[in-house]
């Protein structure tokens, strides 16, 4: 009994310390920038008087015990869908109890996809945030350093987007020690300084904070813009949770990043109440002048593991999207054999780095970027307060009362973020805003060409019932072998099969219809994998379901159809599949720069044969024209 409670606590342990490396890189490199874009931002800055360092502190502190303690990791990480979470997982669970074509269904996926949108505008902006306010550094070790700061910056991006398809299974087990190396040293800096002046402590006091509000109406708002980069990375509390849980998550996070967070800002703090020129780079500025090569090298490798957090976090949620419908097939590439969340997509790899440099280079500073963040951040917290009372209120059936007594002090909160940082759209917050809606309008513009592309090609389609019939009729030759036919709908003759009759003028010895169906479950266990179902002449109707973070492989899931009576040789099976050449028509379904954009989607889109993982030497692929 011991051995194996010892056992569970080494395994909890393990996932304490490899969430500490994922999960909050973001929200622990924000000590890095904060302070200092309060203080001596480019726009509205908080001049430094003892009142007003109180205030802020006192804002800061509250902000993270309300935000991100009470709410996400307190209450939202019990939204999960089956243990995933991320802003599509809960946009898909609260779609679960809406019905097909209703208001509520189209209002919810509007919300989750300008979330997912925003998510990665904020994935572009915190790599270029997080290593250029690290490498910035080097201009406090001296001055002469300066001109090197960009260089430096682009390189570390540099390297480590080109190390992505690398991998990050061989060193993703450095990530737990270095960030609690970290998170360590951002305490002792912390306490170190608020030895110095003790007074400080005295902003735990919520009344600091609104005593500022008060004193300072116009100018406290301005700083809620500032004062929410504390809060940036919240959001990977709830998306990361399906690979730790969310016990481990909770753990780390009360036990040493809130006391490490909390203890570095008061730190930064104490010293600016002490010597108010430490605003230059109050982080530095806390160490010893000796520790700075050091610190900033430390600084660099978190910031980097942040950048890492944001870069994965794009690739699932796209990869999420092609399972949901969403976004064409894209190249993805397993990089770890033992863990499922390992992929890599090289092209979300090189947009989000031209992205991250055209912000390095086009802002040139962490005070000018702090103006770019912030919109995306607390656009995709707002979005996941309405969802999450979507749930609430239809998925867990609470009443009106209880799900709004719950939500509403967070929406207030968030909203308050949301509003002071519009402010900032011409400072420069309107690059992941325009960086959000383009992928807000790609992944809408997919969704509906599919669909429309879809409803065309079952206009013309036969019922597969009538088809069978009429090849028991005889006049067709049967040839030996198998063939695989892929469809969307199992109800009707494949395209493919229609082209296969017509050329060949034969039909298989056995024919197979594949239907493939995403379910609004993060994954599908293999024992409810695949339906298999025998119809007259040697046809098969096989139904395939995946879960929206399964990676899908046909032949594999085909050897399953073995137990269901359908045993299949690979070496003796073809697949056939359509591939559809899109001609834009002149009807009013849909405008028609948009029905381009869809047609040039579709055309670059990734091939069904490498997405299914078929065997290339046995794929068949019959053309057709579609005037859409």
């Amino acid at each position: 009994m011991s051995s194996q409670v010892t056992i569970d606590r080494a395994g909890r342990n393990s996932l304490v310390l490899a969430a500490l490396g994922v999960v909050y890189g973001d929200i622990g490199t924000s000590p890095l920038y904060t302070m200092r874009a309060v203080f001596s931002g480019p726009h509205h800055s908080v001049p430094i008087t003892p009142d007003n360092v109180l205030g802020i502190l006192s804002l800061i502190f509250w902000a993270l015990m309300i935000v991100v303690t009470v709410k996400y990791v307190s209450f939202i990480l019990r939204a999960d869908n089956k243990g995933e979470g991320g802003i599509m997982a809960l946009m898909v669970l609260a779609l679960r109890p809406a019905a097909e074509e209703s208001r509520r269904r189209h209002v919810i996926l509007i919300l989750g996809l300008i979330g997912a949108a925003l998510f990665y505008g904020d994935g572009v902006v915190t790599p270029a945030i997080s290593v250029l306010s690290a490498v910035e550094g080097l201009e406090i070790v001296t001055p002469s350093l300066k001109p090197y700061v960009i260089p430096v910056t682009l390189a570390v991006l540099l390297l480590l987007f080109l190390f992505q398809k690398k991998g990050t299974a061989g060193i993703g087990a450095l990530f737990g020690p270095v960030m609690m190396l970290w998170f360590a040293t951002l305490a002792l800096l912390g306490v170190i300084n608020i030895v110095s002046a003790p007074a400080v402590v005295g902003a735990l006091d919520p009344l600091h904070g609104l005593r500022f509000l008060a004193a300072h109406p116009l100018l406290g708002f301005f700083s809620l813009g500032a004062v929410v980069l504390a809060l940036t990375g919240a959001e990977a509390l709830y998306a990361d949770m399906g690979h730790f849980g969310r016990g481990p998550i909770q753990l780390a996070w009360f036990g040493m990043v809130l006391p490490a967070l909390v203890l570095n800002y008061f730190g930064q703090g104490a010293l600016l109440l002490s010597n108010p020129q430490a605003i230059e780079n109050p982080f530095y500025l806390l160490a010893p002048a000796w520790t700075l090569y050091p610190l900033v090298a430390l600084a660099t490798v978190a910031a980097v593991i942040a950048s890492q957090a944001a870069i994965s976090g794009a690739y699932t949620i796209t990869q999420q999207a092609i399972q949901l419908g969403y976004s064409p097939r894209l190249e993805v590439q397993h990089t770890s054999a033992r863990a499922i969340g390992q992929i890599y997509l090289p092209g979300i790899n090189w947009t989000l780095l031209i992205a991250v440099i055209a912000l390095v280079l086009g802002f040139g500073s962490s005070d000018n970027l702090a103006g770019a963040y912030g919109i995306a951040v607390t656009g995709t917290m707002l979005i996941t307060n309405l969802l999450a009372f979507c749930v609430m209120r239809w998925l867990w059936r609470w009443s009106w009362w209880r799900a709004i007594l719950v939500v509403l002090p967070f929406v207030v909160i968030d909203l308050a973020f949301f509003t002071a940082n519009l402010v900032k759209i011409f400072d420069g917050g309107w690059f992941p805003l325009v960086f959000g809606m383009g992928v807000f309008l790609l992944l809408t513009t997919w969704k509906r060409g599919r669909r429309l592309l879809y409803l065309r090609l079952e206009k013309d389609a036969l019922d597969l019932k009538s088809f069978i019939a009429s090849l028991g009729l005889g006049g067709t030759t049967r040839v030996p072998g198998t063939a695989v036919f892929m469809t969307p709908n199992p109800d009707s003759v494949p395209q493919a099969m229609l082209h296969s009759l017509k050329h060949y003028k034969v039909v298989h010895e056995r024919m197979v219809m594949v239907t493939v169906k995403v379910l609004d479950v993060p994954r599908v266990p293999n024992a409810q994998r695949v339906t298999v179902e025998a119809l007259p002449n040697n046809f098969w109707r096989v139904r395939m379901y995946y879960g929206f973070m399964d990676d899908p492989d046909l032949p594999h899931t085909l050897e399953w159809c073995a137990e269901q009576g359908l045993d299949l040789d690979m070496m003796d099976t073809s697949f056939f599949l359509g591939r559809e050449t899109l001609i834009p028509g002149f009807n009013t379904e849909m405008v028609m720069w948009r029905k381009k954009l869809f047609i040039a989607m579709f055309r670059n889109a990734g091939s069904v044969t490498s997405f299914f993982k078929l065997p290339a030497n046995r794929v068949v692929e019959l053309g057709s024209q579609v005037v859409l």
